[in-house]
């Protein structure tokens, strides 16, 4: 199929090198001259209050996106639709916020209308445009130059390739702030709490089996008493532990069966005997995805929790990470 003598897959081939220049054009601008960036995100990890993006038409769809990728990697961010704000929403603003403003043209009557009352709050005001020399650009305390040589639309029209920099912009924003922070895996776990993402990053300690829950019996023990502890835990192991919950090895449900192939009278043994000496361990500060790795790695269904000092703090089961549906 062919619409205007050009295939659906030429056009589409196209507008993705078109994007992908204008992407390329940005970074280019910023690796020539780093300052404006630097000061922008300076200003935006600085901020005491609240990233304001505001945004008419498509450009106010890339604003919310950027809104929303600041909010979820630690900085407080929130959209402002400035036709609204001229209605009464301005109040979103208060001193202490920054306002990132997004206009290709940098002419946007609804934002222009709002510079004097921005001003008069004292915040700052990033501007991301297209037009170095345009109003909201001259205006701003901070101008990032988001400019593109050719939209993809064939009519130079349809904002395209223009939005596409703009939201590669607003990202490297978001990620430059983000690691300015010190923003973590943790952290983003926190604000994070359901969906994949988020379980991903959740932390071993999270998890755990540990306190009256946790299988442990003394190198002493009998293979009974081993049994007994199994059963009564339902973990498919036991933990071998010396004085202060040394960890001194583990006895699982293959290690009974290994016995009892071997030996014609199993339960004449101790738990220090038929124990393994050197179990797999992970810390409680890894991450959960990590304790999973080391499972298929190793082959095995749980992991013995321990600290620096080699003291058990835990059991993570293979159970536990179906439950949270990172498997």
């Amino acid at each position: 199929m062919e619409i205007l003598g050009k295939s659906p897959a030429g056009t589409a081939l196209r507008v993705l090198e078109i994007e992908a220049a204008a992407i390329r054009e940005v970074r280019d601008r910023i690796a020539s001259d780093g300052a404006p960036f630097e000061r922008a995100v300076a200003a935006l990890h600085a901020c005491t209050g609240r990233v304001v993006v505001t945004g008419m038409g498509k450009s106010g769809h890339v604003g919310r996106k950027i809104a929303a990728t600041f909010a979820s990697t630690g900085t407080p961010a929130l959209f402002m639709h400035p036709a609204e704000a001229i209605h009464g929403d301005l109040g979103m603003v208060v001193p202490g916020d920054v306002v990132l403003a997004v206009s290709n043209s940098g002419e946007t009557e609804e934002l222009l209308r709002l510079l004097e009352r921005i001003k008069r709050l004292g915040v700052t005001l990033v501007a991301l445009t297209g037009k170095p020399g345009s109003t909201l650009a001259v205006q701003s305390d901070i101008h990032l130059h988001g400019g593109i040589s050719e939209e993809a639309c064939p009519m130079d029209l349809v904002p395209t390739a223009s939005t596409t920099a703009a939201l590669a912009l607003g990202d490297a924003l978001a990620i430059a702030v983000l690691q300015a922070r010190g923003f973590r895996p943790e952290d983003y776990a926190q604000l994070h709490p359901g969906g994949r993402l988020g379980k991903k990053v959740l932390r071993v300690e999270q998890v755990m089996h540990a306190g009256d829950q946790l299988p442990v019996v003394a190198p002493s023990a009998s293979v009974r008493d081993a049994i007994l502890e199994m059963t009564k835990k339902r973990l498919g192991l036991t933990a071998v532990c010396g004085e202060g919950l040394a960890l001194a090895g583990i006895v699982t449900d293959g290690d009974l069966r290994r016995l009892m192939e071997r030996h014609p009278d199993p339960l004449n043994h101790r738990a220090d005997e038929i124990m393994s000496k050197a179990p797999v361990t992970i810390g409680r500060e890894e991450l959960a995805a990590v304790a999973l790795k080391r499972m298929e790695e190793r082959r095995i269904t749980a992991l013995l929790v321990v600290d620096a000092a080699g003291r058990l703090e835990g059991v993570v089961h293979l159970h536990d990470l179906w439950r949270t549906q990172l498997v």
